[in-house]
Order: structure tokens, then C-alpha cells, then sequence
């Protein structure tokens, strides 16, 4: 069995907000494992809302950019905060995704470093990258990036939130001149953080673990009742985690494909949310 430390103990603690004891019991019952963890101490009704977001380990920025084809989404990461603050920083992230937009084709992370850089083709990104960081002192790092190519049909939201630690791209299918609503669609992503789009998206393993863990709570109960309280903890589930279920974050009494539908009616166009994407740093 894995060791128990006291980073584990106080990981799953901070995940959880369960008691030190508690977590190190459960690490011991799910032999070192975290995620199975998790699930002890939620079977046993401790956790009822686990985070689904890990802690930052990271300071950075991310951008998003875009041209009437293509949309870029970049991460770069420093050690502090005030070395992401700083111009120069800001400075090398844009030149980045700016490097990768005029590229106008889809590019992985390895080989936008080793491109010629547009302002000083004697240099790579990379080798501009080390520049940057002689300049400013601190390890400086391009994390990940992204190419979105738009489709004609579609409109595209984005919503940068907290200075650029957490950006989200909403793409809605059926109009190209709806980037309003996307946005306001990003903003609810922002705030709301669903993990999928529609229920259906949902892998059958997680709805199998959320059945299990409903089960677990619920036993003793008549087979007739107990099916139904079931449904109902794994529909609350995709309510809770798909974006078109879960309450709009402007006006709780209507769903986000409800606002959506409400939305479709004015303009006359039928929309629908295609993709969404939700970075920030660290993740």
C-alpha cells in the first residue's frame, strides 16, 4: 500500500473540507488512492460537495485572440505574480499568440516554440522566450496552446475574468452574428464551471460511481424507492455539472438552454452551444 503522508492527508482535507482525521482514514481505507478517497468519505456523507478544482500551483496569464477564421487561446506561466504583471511578460504572451494567429494553421505547443520569431526571424520563440526570462529573472514558461478554427454558422463569446487567470470560449451554432449572447453564455461558464455540455456527454462511468455512492446512502430503503431517489441524486448531478441543465447565473428561473430557446425566439434563428472552453492557470 502507498504510504500516507501528510501532503496526501492535507490535499484530500482541502478538497474536501473534511477533518485531518477523517482524510487519513479514508486515504488508509482507499489504500493511498485520492480520487477513491473521495468517494469513501462522500458514501459516507462527509463530503458533499467535493472541489472540482485542484489549487493553483502556477502564476500566469492566459489570452485569447482571433481573426475572422481562426481563434487562439495561450497560457504562459511565471513564478510570481509581479513578473506576470509586468509589461514585458504581457508583452511575450501576445507576441505569441499573435505568432500562432497569423500562422493560420492548427499548431502544437512544441512546434510554435521552435518557429522563427516574427518580429526577429534570427530567433526562435523559445530562444525569446529566454530573453524574457534573462530580463526579468524568473523561470517563464509557455504552458499550452490552442487553435480554434471557426465555423460560418457560429458565434463566438469571450469573457476573460481576473485579469486573464480564467478565460472562457463559448461557440453557438446557428448564427454568425450572435457574439452577445455567447458571451453572456461565457460569463454563466465562468462562474458555474460545468463539466460537460449535455448529459448525454456525461462517460457512463461517472454516472455508474454517482448511482453507486446514491445507493450507498439510501440502503435498507424499499427497491421501488430506492430507484427513485437514485434518478432523482444522478439527475441532480447532470443538473448540477452540464451546462445546458444547470440554472442560468443572470435568472435562476430558467436553465441555460432555456435562456438559450428564449434567445432563439427574439432573433428568429434557432442556436445551440456547440463547445465551450474553460481555462485557467494552472489547470
Amino acid at each position: 500500500m502507498k504510504d500516507i503522508t501528510a501532503d496526501m492527508i492535507k490535499e484530500l482535507r482541502e478538497r474536501t473540507g473534511v477533518g485531518m482525521g477523517k482524510c487519513k482514514e479514508a486515504l488508509v481505507l482507499a489504500e493511498g488512492d485520492m480520487e477513491k478517497a473521495i468517494e469513501v468519505l462522500r458514501k459516507a456523507g462527509m463530503s458533499a460537495a467535493v472541489k472540482k478544482e485542484g489549487r493553483e500551483t502556477k502564476e500566469g496569464l492566459i489570452l485569447a485572440a482571433e481573426d475572422k477564421k481562426h481563434l487562439i487561446l495561450a497560457e504562459a506561466n511565471a513564478e510570481t505574480d509581479f513578473v506576470v504583471q509586468n509589461d514585458r511578460f504581457k508583452h511575450f504572451l501576445h507576441d505569441c499568440v499573435k505568432q500562432a494567429l497569423e500562422g493560420g494553421r492548427a499548431i502544437s505547443l512544441q512546434d510554435l516554440l521552435q518557429e522563427p520569431y516574427y518580429k526577429d526571424k534570427s530567433i526562435t520563440i523559445d530562444q525569446y522566450r529566454n530573453l524574457v526570462i534573462q530580463a526579468l529573472g524568473e523561470n517563464i514558461q509557455l504552458r499550452r496552446v490552442e487553435m480554434i478554427s471557426k465555423h460560418a454558422d457560429s458565434s463566438y463569446g469571450i469573457y476573460s475574468h481576473m485579469g486573464g487567470k480564467l478565460v472562457v470560449v463559448v461557440e453557438i451554432a446557428g448564427a454568425k452574428d450572435q457574439e452577445g449572447i455567447a458571451k453572456e453564455i461565457a460569463m454563466h461558464v465562468a462562474a458555474e464551471n460545468p463539466e460537460y455540455l449535455r448529459p448525454e456527454e456525461v462517460p457512463a462511468t461517472v454516472i455508474a460511481r454517482e448511482e453507486e455512492i446514491a445507493r450507498s446512502q439510501v440502503e435498507g430503503k424499499p427497491a421501488n424507492v430506492v430507484e427513485k431517489i437514485v434518478a432523482g441524486k444522478v439527475k441532480a448531478y447532470t443538473d448540477q455539472f452540464c451546462l445546458v441543465n444547470q440554472k442560468y447565473i443572470k435568472d435562476n428561473s430558467v436553465s441555460v438552454q432555456q435562456f438559450l430557446d428564449i434567445c432563439s425566439k427574439k432573433i428568429g434563428k434557432t442556436l445551440s452551444i456547440k463547445c465551450f472552453w474553460r481555462w485557467k492557470v494552472g489547470q
